[in-house]
């Protein structure tokens, strides 16, 4: 195994409305300069429920703020990931349901997670939902976690024969989730103890399902003209890609590529120097060090924000 100071990263996001009338994807990457840590949190609000949008803030807010605060001990942090992740994840359903206890309006509300932490040369992750985590490494792309919706199901169908292709492909409980953020109990996480070891070159991309409008063969050909290039032109390459294909019900798509290089790599796309660390312009972030105060104001007002938006109680 490489030592991880021996390891870089490349980061950037890109977000697409689709052909939806709100935003419900949420997402903040956090790679600093030279560092050989860092990680992504991506949530989805569910479509067609109250307040979708406000659940993915919710959680994205409540699971970046425990994980900065954490990383804050990087010996501890790396000791102890999957159980800061499962913890991470818990704190953020107990703020889902006091939201929504608190304001009748965002009943029902709920959401996915992603989030693959980068340390080194290991990938850890959880993952609620159905928003992917993909593996492009030597020309194949694999997706990494579990699908938390029906959609698995129908497609062990459809390969049995009991479904055609097309039916499988467009059917209506395609996409129900068996597995979500939204103040119940966590039917299904996917957090694995044992890392994945990354490799110098290797692509990980993370994502909204909205992505998967591009069928997975779509995604790696992108992929395979795309690899030499920046992961920022990767990801606009992939958004350009959703956009030629104008599905008249496109949903949202969020999604952050990040490339893997080792230090000493002559790969022309290594580490190039540019800060693509993202903070989704929370309020009040400070430069440099964060503190637990500045994380439980941040907390405080984004808890006011979202009740103000959510209308008042009754």
């Amino acid at each position: 195994m490489a030592s991880k100071s021996e390891y870089r990263f490349q980061a950037a996001s890109a977000i697409f409305l689709g052909k939806r009338d709100n935003q419900e994807d949420s997402l903040v990457t956090d790679f600093a300069i030279g560092g050989d840590m860092g990680f992504v949190v991506l949530s989805d609000g569910m479509g067609g429920h109250n307040a979708g949008d406000i659940a993915s803030k919710v959680v994205v807010t409540e699971v970046f703020s425990e994980l900065k605060l954490q990383s804050g001990n990087q010996t501890n942090f790396s000791a102890n990931i999957s159980t800061i992740l499962r913890d991470a994840a818990e704190a953020a359903n107990s703020c889902v349901r006091e939201i929504a206890d608190g304001a009748p309006s965002t009943k029902g509300m709920g959401a996915t997670l992603i989030v693959p932490v980068f340390v080194g040369d290991q990938l850890f992750w959880i993952s609620i939902g159905d928003s992917p985590l993909f593996l492009f490494r030597d020309g194949q792309l694999s997706q990494l976690n579990e699908d938390h919706s029906f959609a698995p199901q129908i497609d062990y169908m459809v390969r049995s024969g009991m479904l055609t292709e097309s039916v499988g492909r467009e059917h209506p409980d395609r996409n129900c989730l068996t597995s979500v953020l939204a103040g119940q109990k966590i039917t299904k996480v996917d957090c694995p103890l044992a890392p994945t070891q990354l490799h110098d070159g290797d692509i990980v991309v993370v994502a909204s399902d909205g992505l998967q409008y591009l069928s997975r063969a779509e995604i790696e050909d992108v992929l395979v003209n795309k690899k030499s290039f920046s992961s920022e032109l990767i990801a606009e390459s992939l958004i350009d890609e959703i956009k030629a294909l104008d599905a008249p019900d496109q949903d949202n798509v969020s999604l952050s590529v990040i490339k893997i290089s080792n230090r000493k790599s002559k790969s022309d796309w290594a580490y190039n120097g540019i800060d693509h660390s993202k903070t989704a312009n929370l309020p009040g972030h400070p430069e440099g060090r964060v503190s637990g105060g500045w994380i439980a104001s941040l907390r405080s007002r984004l808890a006011r924000l979202y009740l103000s938006a959510a209308g008042p109680t009754q």
